[in-house]
């Protein structure tokens, strides 16, 4: 650890009993957690998020000498804006969307291309980080207005700062402090270069607008809401309600219109992207080719079986289809286009199976596979067109692991790619433009995050957060009873293998019999069974007395289209089958009280929890079910469609799968808990179970939470308090005779 990182962060703290609060306070027990770690352009510096030593949530700016092999904080938050800002309703739904709704201080960043500037927002104002200026005068704020300017970024060649305020697109002329708006217009049902509700939740499309290479022009959307039907949604707050109208776009309804511009900066001339006659469809991605000539647009059908991929003339919008792919199920949307210098591009599909990478010409004509196997690339970190390397992580060592591996361009060793990071777990990659450094952030259940420098061919160089487990980690205090991790597979009814993990107490007795908390999500794009370290809800329940075991189901991310598909137009079939078959090969060992066996899961998971209890009753002992999905119906359009297609054409696949159905079949023990202010699963999905239950003299629990909304269990406010009704919950329906500690404190 460099001498200028703050030594206080790695102080030992904490008693020996893990504590629910202390999964929430400072310092994080995994170390040194950073967070948007990435290089700067010139390659000179690593930068990143960090938490205050004293508020992990609170978040400030940290940069590393490469050369000096010195840290050192450039911002600190508080310092810069002491009290804490109200969020504008748009941001906080951007930070909603982006699961950063927890997190205070800075929250994003992003870098000029020359390297030596900084641009973030705290407070709803935008500042500037020079790292070339003079002490003191390294810092200028931009904006100084009542409104929340949002989505600011450099332009590419830094000459100016691009953001969204009041609904609509502006830039700073950073040379002369001048600003324009870019659109005019904006407010209400209209909006411009903004991400629509879906785009930012259901499609991972976080902007709403594109700088070409050269600073030129700015392609962005126009979002009209009007067509979609208005919710009025209530928000039940601690003291008082707030009635928000939500354009909510329910399954089977119209969703917002969504037009593509391109405006040129050197006169103000706008153009009208040509995305074709049908308008029910969705804007996938944007994307500038590298000579700052051609736009490369991605438009997804509206049942998402068939992603075309154009090209447009910023000038005059035509378009031209280059390829496209479809599918019997849905397309899985990614993010691993790269155009490259000769104006082909990389281009990632699901065709044979697996998602892997091709390798296209100019025309669109496919040269050839990049790589191949029966594992998938999951990320694109670097491409050298002179080298004629890929640098990609993907899960050629297995389902529970990702690693960082490069290949040739040309396809020769697609079967065999070169692994560049040699130790098992989990790798979240960076890569310096030049594609000749990496930045390595990598754990294992049984290693905390550790950040490492690495050359392209995969030699570390040093170790920015080596995060031993010394005496002096904050873990320190809790790892003797640092629990046993299995992994397993099991085979599904079709054949297919389920991988499942169990998570043991370090002093793990098969001669005894323990509770079994299964800790379900079970939905598409999950995955739950991971060589990862986790020092979460799952080490608390197992330091008292519990196994905590998971699988992952068909329908499962990224295993391939045989695997994730087999849920495609029934939800609560496959997913409901695997996990059953799951507890009962648990009933069968010897070391699990097969009469105590119950089930958590958030999200889909609690959809999951409630589907287990009702079609299988007498199976669990208990379960607990958070913020879930009851009917299909209520939901959004992109998700419930993507997989059970619309109301009116899969009716039987709605009926089938909604939990309301088969809530009377209910004879477990159930809580449920719910955020009244949920923006995302609403809470008029719980309250419509309430009602079928209660109607039908059902016995269950409740928790609401007043004022929170989807992500409540990440919130350091009531997070504790969540966790703690559950493990109550828990312990008094799976306690064994003589056996577990007193309820949790």
């Amino acid at each position: 650890m460099p001498t200028a990182f703050p030594k206080t962060l790695l102080a030992a703290t904490g008693a020996e009993a893990l504590t629910l609060e202390r999964l929430f306070s400072a310092p994080e027990l995994a170390g040194g957690a950073l967070r948007s770690v990435r290089f700067s352009p010139d390659g000179r510096l690593v930068t990143w998020l960090q938490g205050a030593v004293d508020d992990k949530d609170r978040l400030d700016l940290w940069a590393y000498d490469l050369k000096l092999q010195q840290a050192a904080r450039l911002v600190d938050a508080r310092a810069l804006v002491p009290q804490e800002q109200t969020l504008s309703v748009e941001e906080e739904a951007r930070r909603e969307r982006q699961r950063t709704a927890a997190l205070r201080g800075i929250v994003d960043y992003s870098f000029a291309a020359d390297g030596q500037r900084l641009l973030f927002p705290l407070g709803g104002d935008l500042y500037l980080y020079d790292l070339g200026a003079p002490v003191g005068a390294s810092l200028r704020r931009l904006t100084r207005t009542a409104a929340y300017e949002t989505d600011a970024r450099f332009s590419p060649r830094g000459h100016y700062v691009s953001f969204i305020r009041d609904q609509d697109l502006w830039v700073i002329e950073l040379a002369t402090g001048a600003e324009r708006a870019i659109t005019v217009g904006g407010g209400g049902l209209i909006s411009h270069g903004m991400a629509e509700f879906i785009a930012q939740e259901e499609l991972g499309r976080q902007t709403g607008y594109w700088w070409s290479p050269d600073d030129s022009h700015l392609a962005y959307t126009r979002v009209d809401e009007t067509r979609v039907p208005a919710v009025e949604r209530t928000e039940i707050l601690a003291a008082g309600v707030r009635t928000v109208k939500q354009r909510y776009p329910t399954t089977g309804q119209p969703n917002a219109g969504v037009e593509l511009y391109v405006a040129v900066l050197a006169g103000g001339t706008v153009v009208k992207v040509d995305l074709g006659a049908e308008t029910d469809l969705y804007l996938a991605r944007v994307d500038w080719q590298q000579d700052a000539k051609q736009l490369l647009v991605q438009r997804l059908s509206r049942n998402q079986q068939r992603l075309d991929l154009l090209r447009s003339t910023p000038s005059n919008g035509r378009t031209t289809l280059v390829l496209s792919e479809t599918s019997t199920t849905w397309i899985e949307l990614h993010d691993l286009l790269r155009p490259l210098s000769d104006g082909g591009f990389l281009w990632a599909s699901q065709r044979t199976g697996y998602q892997h990478l091709y390798r296209y010409d100019r025309d669109g004509q496919l040269l050839n596979a990049v790589t191949r196997g029966d594992w998938a690339v999951t990320q694109v970190a670097a491409v050298d067109s002179v080298a004629a390397r890929v640098w990609f992580v993907g899960s050629r060592e297995g389902h529970i692991e990702r690693q960082l591996y490069s290949a040739r361009l040309d396809g020769c060793d697609a079967d065999a790619p070169v692994r560049l990071t040699p130790e098992p777990g989990w790798h979240a990659i960076q890569m310096s433009l030049d594609a000749r450094a990496v930045l390595d952030t990598w754990s294992s259940v049984n290693q905390p995050p550790r950040t490492v420098l690495r050359t392209a061919t995969g030699l570390e160089t040093a170790a920015l957060v080596p995060n031993l487990l010394d005496d002096q980690h904050p873990y320190a205090p809790y790892r003797v009873n640092h629990p046993q991790y299995e992994f397993g597979t099991l085979p599904a009814v079709d054949g297919q293998q389920l991988h499942w993990q169990l998570v043991k107490p370090k002093d793990f007795d098969p001669a005894r019999q323990y509770p079994v908390v299964l800790q379900v999500y079970g939905g598409p794009h999950g995955q739950q069974v991971m060589n990862a370290w986790d020092d979460g809800f799952s080490h608390y329940l197992v330091r008292r007395g519990f196994l905590v075991f998971s699988l992952d189901n068909r329908g499962s991310a990224l295993q391939g289209v045989a695997m994730d598909g087999a849920l495609f137009h029934q939800l609560a079939s496959v997913e409901v089958a695997d996990q059953l078959e799951g507890v009962r090969w648990l009933k069968t060992q010897p070391w699990v009280d097969p009469a105590r066996v119950g089930v958590f899961g958030w999200s889909y998971g609690g959809y999951m929890a409630l589907h287990l209890l009702f079609r299988a009753p007498g199976v669990f002992a208990a379960g607990v079910s958070g913020a879930p999905v009851t009917d299909w119906s209520l939901y959004d359009t992109a998700y419930a469609e993507r997989y059970l297609g619309t109301p009116q054409d899969n009716a039987a696949g709605y009926a089938s799968s909604s939990t309301l159905g088969v809530a009377l079949q209910l004879t477990d023990p159930l809580l449920v808990l719910h955020g009244m202010a949920d923006d995302n699963v609403l809470f008029e999905h719980s309250t419509r179970l309430f009602k079928v239950l209660q109607e039908a003299g059902k016995p269950f629990e409740v928790m609401v939470y007043p004022g929170q909304k989807h992500g409540l269990l990440r919130q350091s406010s009531v997070g504790p308090h969540a966790y703690r009704t559950i493990a109550r919950f828990l312990e008094r329906y799976l306690r064994p005779t003589g056996g577990l500690a007193a309820a949790a404190p």
